[in-house]
């Protein structure tokens, strides 16, 4: 593994290895990048939905990823060193389960030509079931991950790579005079949003695991349709709440969001930030034969800052309703 025994000391008995790789029409510099930001991960991988950075030692990342499954949000955490010098990412999983009763690996990017480049992504890991069906069943598991993994990295950089403007963000904010704590407890109380908000027609919203929700609703958007929408939302009280959209509308490639909630002197700031990336092949089924993607960035933009200056807006006023009855 290289010096994944850095950070992880993957020295388990009985290991085993897979190793997957792809060519990507994008520069290794570019690609060695996004995968080292880790903000990129939500829009490169379809399963991840939130990364927040945890204490860690000098050198080291130590991640804590939120992850769309089968049966909603799961968290697990990985220990991470990025070695731009050597063009690889090192990891280890902290918190595994079956099939595999230890896993790491190693991302490593090379250049292949003009404006290109090779990604591989090894596996190592240990079984936790006996015999060599165990072993089997995790060989077959992080044979998935890899092939998964590097599909998804590959169709996404290179999308993102070839249209950039596709994929924008934005954000909008207001001023409350009131408590972190009030406000932030308008937008994480999302089961009372029908009765609160006018453009939420129903919602149900459930969190199985404290701090991991998943949430559902049917909007009215500003055209008067009605659109369902399911999200997995990340919440840190008082400070922050993260999410990623799971069903998309149709002119959607990806979206995600925060909502952030800072004191001031003044009350707290809340604001509300999109990531989206347009569906460009969508655009003229959707807003008509002569519709750009420039005309497909400005209706997003619109509808989702109309609903969200709207959620802004109510939540200023029940929170400063409360301060002051």
């Amino acid at each position: 593994m290289g010096n994944l025994e850095r950070i992880g000391h993957l020295d388990y008995a009985d290991m085993h290895q897979v190793m997957h790789a792809t060519d990507v029409a994008v520069p290794a510099e570019d690609v060695l990048r996004l995968l080292a930001e880790t903000g990129n991960w939500t829009w490169i991988f379809p399963s991840v939905v939130d990364i927040v950075h945890e204490d860690a030692p000098e050198a080291e990342d130590r991640l804590r990823i939120v992850e769309a499954t089968a049966g909603g949000p799961r968290s697990r955490t990985i220990r991470r060193v990025v070695e731009p010098d050597t063009w690889q990412m090192h990891f280890e999983d902290l918190t595994c389960a079956a099939p595999f009763a230890g896993l790491g690996g190693v991302w490593t990017i090379e250049r292949h030509g003009a404006g290109a480049s090779r990604v591989r992504l090894e596996h190592k890991f240990a079984a936790s079931g006996t015999g060599q069906a165990g072993v089997e069943r995790a060989r077959a598991e992080a044979r998935e991950k890899g092939r998964s993994e590097l599909a998804a990295l590959k169709t996404n950089v290179e999308f993102a790579h070839a249209t950039q403007e596709a994929t924008f963000s934005f954000e909008d904010s207001v001023l409350v005079n009131g408590t972190a704590e009030d406000a932030y407890a308008f937008i994480n109380d999302a089961h009372l949003w029908a009765d609160r908000l006018p453009h939420v027609h129903t919602v149900h919203l459930t969190e199985e695991t404290p701090g991991l929700q998943t949430l559902v609703m049917d909007t009215q958007a500003k055209d008067g349709s009605i659109h369902t929408t399911k999200s997995y939302r990340v919440t840190t009280p008082h400070h922050r709440i993260s999410y990623k959209q799971i069903t998309l509308p149709a002119l959607l490639d990806h979206h995600t969001g925060t909502w952030t909630f800072h004191p001031t002197p003044h009350g707290v700031t809340v604001t509300s930030q999109h990531t989206v990336t347009i569906k460009t092949t969508n655009i003229t089924n959707i807003l008509g034969p002569r519709a750009t993607l420039d005309d497909a960035r400005k209706y997003v933009h619109t509808a989702l800052s109309t609903n969200s200056q709207a959620t802004l807006d109510h939540a200023k006023n029940h929170t400063e309703n409360r301060q002051h009855p």
